[in-house]
């Protein structure tokens, strides 16, 4: 029950030295087949002991002591002579560890890689070094392929920029089949070629692809996939909308320059001179003063003898109290103007101007220019992005806001408005796969709109016409492809975009 696979060993003894638990076992069979030619053999030529690594038992180190027996091959014509017995579901040629620990090591190497899969290996007490795992991975089998009838095909970046590989998906078991170390024509049609019977090639839009599959499977249904065919229409329409943008856009308005307003201490100091200037003007005394505007006598004799309130403010230029920021407050206001508003940046060129000031009294100055300058009311306009992802979006799914914008852009711009009604019938078309109906009138609409983005786009469905086609009438897509395009991105980042392309597919293909 605990140790299946000791079930065809004789176990003699068990023991605990330090941290290792070690097995004494031996064969139980009395008779072993040759591996060679298949004769049973019971007449027993010398013994030698064997000591594989086990999985760990409570988290512990197993190592089996084997007593191993070499049997003489009694068939004349055997080229053997002699021949090692193995214990079945238990060791293998050359195997320094069992099979069960085998098994383990290599689905963890295939999960994590070498030096993750290393670790967590060290850490269940069944450690192997990271080239060890990785020449682990090396060695398994590649899967068998067999008929693939559903293809799906799609690119990935092996090194983005600069070299794609191309990755190969069964369509009907869900799996990966291959992957390829380049995105041509060539290589998708070798390896057509070497496993002929797709039936149906689901891909992009790339041309490469199509070329490859019209080489060697001429006679198979290509498909092309419905989230590339939104994609692309969705391309065009950022590029319309760009467009049309300026047809519901005002003039822009000339920013008027930064200024720096006064401060709370200057409008005090002139609301106080204004009002003690009032009342001697009526011919108030001093001390009626003092009393109706409840304030010292000293500040109140001081405001009657200032002609005007800027003798009594002073200080820096917005009317508080002078710092070291005043000397250079022009030089700070006109730099914002010209849309500076890095306090990091304007303070190092303060040092410059040899002014020694932190760059948190900058920030201040900075926020405050800020807040002076404000606008007061930004326009509701809506960028390039934002209206392209109403028109995208389905009409059940838009905001109330959303639905009042879109419908005021599309009055105010005939365009739109056309644009808008050709996307909605495409968008129908491709959810309910009714494009053997509807195509052929959508695209002969979108040739003659005067919408160039949209005309393009009709001309190229023309060009793949029976991909696009398939692609609206049938059920198969390029879904589940796209999600094994992530999950290899993910393998390829788990290795530090170091592994390569030989382990990478390994992994791809071999992964659980």
């Amino acid at each position: 029950m605990l140790f299946p696979h000791w079930a065809h060993v004789r176990v003699e003894s068990v023991g605990v030295v330090g941290r290792t638990v070690r097995v004494r076992a031996g064969g139980r069979a009395t008779s072993v087949a040759c591996p060679a030619c298949g004769t049973d053999s019971s007449r027993v030529h010398s013994r030698y002991e064997r000591r594989p690594a086990d999985a760990s038992v409570g988290n512990q180190q197993t190592v089996l002591h084997l007593r191993i027996r070499r049997f003489f091959c009694d068939s004349g014509d055997c080229p053997r002579r002699t021949f090692a017995e193995q214990i079945p579901e238990l060791t293998f040629r050359y195997g320094r560890c069992t099979i069960l620990l085998r098994r383990i090591r290599e689905a963890v190497a295939l999960v994590l890689g070498g030096r993750p899969g290393a670790r967590l290996t060290e850490l269940q007490a069944v450690g192997l070094g990271r080239d060890a795992m990785i020449r682990l991975i090396r060695a398994l089998p590649d899967p068998a392929v067999g008929t693939v009838r559903a293809l799906g095909v799609d690119d990935f970046a092996l090194r983005k920029g600069n070299h794609y590989g191309t990755i190969l998906i069964d369509l009907e078991t869900r799996r990966p089949v291959d992957v390829l170390t380049e995105r041509s024509a060539d290589a998708l049609a070798d390896w057509l070629t070497q496993h002929p019977g797709a039936e149906i090639i689901c891909r992009d839009r790339a041309s490469c692809y199509a070329e490859g599959a019209n080489r060697t499977a001429g006679t198979a249904t290509q498909v092309a996939d419905r989230f590339h065919l939104w994609q692309n229409l969705a391309d065009a329409t950022e590029r319309l909308v760009k467009r049309l943008r300026t047809e519901w856009t005002p003039p822009p308005v000339e920013k008027p320059a930064a200024t720096m307003a006064e401060g709370q201490r200057a409008r005090n100091i002139r609301e106080l001179h204004a009002a003690v200037h009032a009342l001697m003007d009526k011919g108030v005394r001093h001390s009626a003063i003092v009393a109706d505007l409840r304030k010292d006598g000293k500040t109140i004799r001081k405001y009657m003898r200032a002609a005007t309130p800027e003798e009594l403010i002073g200080g820096g230029p917005t009317g508080g109290r002078r710092t070291l920021l005043d000397e250079h407050a022009g030089y700070l206001v006109s730099r914002f103007s010209e849309g500076c508003d890095s306090a990091d940046l304007l303070q190092k060129e303060l040092l410059q101007r040899g002014a020694k000031v932190s760059e948190r009294t900058v920030r201040r100055f900075v926020h405050r220019l800020k807040a002076d300058n404000a606008p007061g009311t930004k326009p509701p306009l809506p960028t390039a992005r934002e209206v392209t992802t109403m028109v995208l979006t389905h009409p059940d799914r838009r905001g109330e806001d959303d639905l009042t914008t879109l419908k005021d852009l599309r009055d105010r711009c005939p365009d739109l408005d056309a644009a808008h009604r050709l996307i909605g019938r495409f968008a129908d078309m491709l959810v309910n796969r009714t494009g053997r109906e509807k195509l052929e009138p959508w695209v002969a609409d979108a040739e003659a709109s005067p919408l160039p983005e949209l005309r393009r786009f009709a001309t190229g469905l023309r060009r793949d016409w029976d991909a696009v086609m398939a692609g609206l009438s049938t059920e198969w897509s390029s879904g589940q492809v796209e999600g094994h395009v992530n999950r290899l991105k993910l393998i390829k980042r788990q290795m530090f975009g170091r592994g390569k392309p030989d382990l990478l597919r390994k992994r791809v293909l071999l992964q659980p």
